[in-house]
């Protein structure tokens, strides 16, 4: 059974920085395309960021552009999403999704929540101004 368990959720102040993990198990992490999202209450989810094991881009919505780094290690099946500079429009609820092959991540770019195979729970984080 695949699992996807987010971490790394939390209270911080504006400025601050956080780093969420995406653990995975019971799947095979030689062909991924694993994304992050959040939602808003009252918004629809966002995709934050995407990471593919067969392209060396990484895809950042613009809203996250150049504060946010996705990355990936095998060994021990987890993506992070290191987040710096976080604003108040950062807080939501932040969930990682994965599917079992790679698409280049121009293409991840435009798929959506459901368009993954395998989905989290999510962890919250809140950044107050």
């Amino acid at each position: 059974e695949v699992q996807l368990v987010e971490s790394g959720g939390n209270l911080v102040q504006a400025g601050g920085s956080l780093r969420l993990s995406c653990a995975a198990s019971g799947f095979p992490f030689d062909t991924y395309t694993i994304a992050w999202f959040r939602q808003v209450p009252g918004k629809e989810r966002e995709g934050v960021s995407c990471i593919s094991s067969g392209d060396s881009r990484q895809y950042y919505a613009d809203s996250v552009k150049g504060r946010f780094t996705i990355s990936s290690d095998s060994a021990k099946t987890t993506v992070y999403l290191q987040m710096n500079s976080l604003k108040p429009d950062d807080t939501g609820v932040y969930s990682c999704a994965a599917r079992r092959d790679w698409i280049p991540t121009m293409i991840c770019a435009r798929e959506g929540w459901a368009d993954y195979n395998y989905r989290g729970q999510g962890t919250q984080v809140t950044v107050s101004s």
